[in-house]
């Protein structure tokens, strides 16, 4: 029961993260077809980041309320009309607005971790979150097949397969998902538990933390295809291949960060994830030639990204009673979405004025090094301590609930 649920919120994390993801990978020929400018499309290619984000807040306090269970099939069932709708969209406007409403399939992760973390116990948290976390990888399934499919199909007939797929996922969900025993629906007003969620040091401290990791991990998801078309000239197919290729090696490095997390703990996990993405991302701004060393930098970048967002919600489930994490995460999963938002924006700003993306390079490397900081002091803050109302204010490695 507890492995059936957790590979079904799985597959619909993947599935609504697909969705979420279907702009990015067609960026350039939006561009091509509509004339936009840098800004433009990076704004076109960020917005659903944005509601995304946003939106993990409010769904995070359902799924605290009306259980993991349901809000998938919710989540699920609303994005289907702005999948639809995007497969006619052919203005700016439109498109923007129906990307506005797509960002719903990207609220999915905060029904999965509360929904997952109630089938463990607190020692394997760390991997529920991290195999779970196998669901970014929608953006690769998404950056692989959404050219090949539209250049196939048409891009209408993509999306109509999208949404009959997402009806699907909803109703498997509702017949075959179950919610854990353990878990009970929290009565408590919605207001009260998101200022009670915001009280604790481990939601602000997740949340900077999730906004550089898996906010950087987003970011080049959606925006990796616009890059290497404007950097290496790489056809639309190719870029998605590659862009897969990025994705893959960050979803595999959470389950990876999730398990360490638990041998090791996540303040070091993520002191690593943070040392390296500084490093690579120095070593993109130089703007080198493409596969080697550019290749590279970016899979090894996607792997120490992937390995923190494994680290930060590995603390977050060791350090949050299992009653407000659906709160908890929502808050820390909107910060790490809206750590996605920005670096297109800035990257497509940079582009147009500079014709290179070293500017936003450097940021990154920026970014990363002063969460490295954070995590090498968050290390030395870390105390153990028995009282309960001290775990939920100053984070401990092995706390139980």
């Amino acid at each position: 029961m507890t492995t059936r649920n957790l590979t079904l919120a799985t597959a619909a994390f993947a599935l609504t993260f697909w969705a979420w993801n279907l702009i990015g990978p067609l960026s350039s020929s939006y561009t091509k077809l509509l004339d936009l400018s840098p800004g433009q499309t990076s704004l076109l290619v960020a917005t659903p980041v944005l509601v995304g984000s946003l939106g993990r807040i409010p769904v995070g306090v359902l799924t605290d309320r009306f259980g993991g269970r349901r809000m998938f099939a919710i989540v699920c069932f609303l994005t289907i009309v702005p999948v639809l709708f995007l497969g006619w969209a052919n203005s700016f406007a439109g498109l923007m607005f129906w990307g506005f409403l797509l960002g719903i399939g990207g609220t999915s992760f905060a029904v999965g971790v509360p929904f997952v973390n109630n089938w463990y116990e607190p020692a394997r948290r760390g991997f529920a979150t991290g195999m779970f976390g196998l669901g970014m990888g929608g953006t690769a399934l998404s950056a692989l097949f959404t050219p090949r499919l539209v250049e196939h199909l048409g891009r209408a007939a993509t999306h109509i397969l999208m949404a009959v797929a997402l009806a699907v996922l909803g109703v498997i969900m509702l017949l075959f998902a179950k919610d854990s025993p353990s878990w009970s629906p929290a009565t408590q007003p919605a207001l009260p538990r998101i200022r009670e969620a915001l009280r604790l040091k481990a939601t602000w401290q997740g949340s900077f933390l999730y906004a550089v990791a898996f906010g950087g991990f987003v970011a080049f998801s959606t925006y990796l295809p616009t890059v290497l078309h404007n950097v290496y000239e790489f056809a639309q197919s190719d870029a998605g291949i590659r862009t897969a290729g990025f994705a893959m090696a960050g979803v595999l490095a959470r389950p990876i960060g999730g398990i360490l997390s638990d041998k090791v703990g996540p303040i070091r996990v993520l002191t690593a994830a943070f040392a390296g993405a500084a490093l690579l991302a120095l070593v993109l701004a130089l703007e080198p030639p493409a596969e080697l060393p550019a290749g590279a930098a970016l899979v090894a970048m996607a792997f120490c990204l992937g390995l923190g967002t494994g680290g930060v919600f590995a603390l977050v489930a060791k350090l949050v009673d299992p009653a407000s994490v659906g709160t908890v995460t929502g808050l820390v999963g909107a910060a790490g979405g809206l750590g996605g938002y920005f670096p297109p924006l800035v990257m497509g700003f940079a582009y147009g004025r500079t014709d290179t993306y070293t500017i936003g390079y450097l940021l990154l490397a920026g970014t990363a090094a002063a969460a490295l900081l954070y995590a090498v002091a968050l290390r030395r803050a870390v105390t153990p301590t028995p009282n309960r109302n001290a775990e939920t204010r100053t984070p401990a490695p092995a706390a139980h609930h």
